[in-house]
């Protein structure tokens, strides 16, 4: 398995900004017209300092006053790995009202996931968790898919925390399975495609979060999904879990080589606990844009010549940064 890594001086601000600038990028929207900034994120390097304000600054986004100030409103949001993915509705939902004057919403999701060593309590995770960032600009025109639908599961599931103080997050170990990944997912998954009247058959592609691979390859086939459906979404052996990137990776994956009018599954999980399903269908637009970023998008960065492998004791230093 195959894991992204940030560098000494990058982390989750970093790779939100990235992948805001690459999202801007794709769109060819200007910058100035982003009411909205949504960044999900559990491990941001500050508690009390957003994100989303700094990629605001960095990148110019909204109406300048002058100053130094930004006309726009910009949050940092937390639901563990669904931090971003519950953010969507909201911009999708704020774009849509009239009187918002939001033409335009960005939500990000981002990470540099974080773990105990891996010979410590809870240490399993230190095999799985990745870095980076997935960013989408969410509006009513030249948009390359349409949401359909989506619809929410949530619970109080003691699977995965971390308290106050704690460097590192903590996990119930097998509990984290049946009980809480699973059975979120799975009843998100079958209540939206139950109360939208479709069928696996139905849907060209399908999406859900990704902490490992066996996870999402059984709630795929638990939902009735085949190979060709699930496979071209599963990131997680070449970047790793970026948490409140994850699902969206996924999703950024399966938009780099879907055609228009197929349909897509968007099924996030977030500890504690709670899925967000998501319909999609793409339009047209995915194809005349596509072109813009070809050269950067997911299957690139995966592959690239530039790939520099490192070993553990290097890993767990620029993990945990300057």
């Amino acid at each position: 398995m195959i894991r992204a890594v940030p560098f000494l001086d990058e982390d989750s601000i970093t790779a939100a900004v990235e992948a805001a600038k690459w999202a801007l990028i794709h769109s060819a929207i200007n910058h100035s017209l982003i009411g909205k900034v949504y960044v999900g994120t559990e491990s941001n390097p500050y508690a009390v300092k957003p994100i989303a304000s700094k990629v605001v600054q960095v990148l110019d986004i909204g109406e300048r006053l002058g100053e130094g100030i930004q006309g726009v409103d910009a949050i940092d949001t937390e639901f563990a790995c669904k931090a971003a993915t519950s953010m969507i509705k909201d911009a999708v939902s704020l774009v849509s009202y009239d009187k918002s004057n939001v033409q335009f919403a960005m939500v990000i999701g981002t990470d540099n996931s974080q773990s105990f060593p891996r010979d410590s309590p809870s240490g399993e995770l230190d095999f799985f968790v990745g870095f980076g960032a997935v960013a989408f600009i969410i509006g009513k025109y030249d948009v390359i898919a349409e949401v359909e639908g989506w619809y929410s599961v949530t619970s109080d599931t003691a699977d995965f925390w971390r308290r106050d103080g704690q460097r590192y997050p903590s996990h119930g170990g097998r509990f984290t399975g049946e009980p809480a990944y699973f059975k979120h997912i799975v009843k998100a998954a079958s209540k939206i495609m139950e109360k939208m009247n479709l069928k696996p058959s139905d849907i060209q592609y399908f999406v859900c979060h990704q902490p490992n691979i066996p996870f999402p390859v059984r709630a795929a086939r638990i939902l009735g999904f085949k190979e060709d459906q699930y496979l071209p979404g599963l990131q997680a052996g070449k970047f790793g879990n970026i948490y409140a990137g994850s699902s969206p990776l996924g999703l950024a994956s399966v938009l780099d080589v879907a055609k228009p009018y197929e349909r897509i599954l968007l099924v996030s999980y977030g500890s504690g606990a709670g899925s967000d399903a998501y319909v999609f269908v793409t339009t047209p637009q995915i194809i005349d844009k596509r072109f813009r970023t070809e050269k950067f998008n997911v299957r690139y960065q995966a592959e690239n010549k530039f790939l520099h492998y490192i070993n553990y004791d290097t890993y767990r230093r620029f993990k945990e940064g300057i």
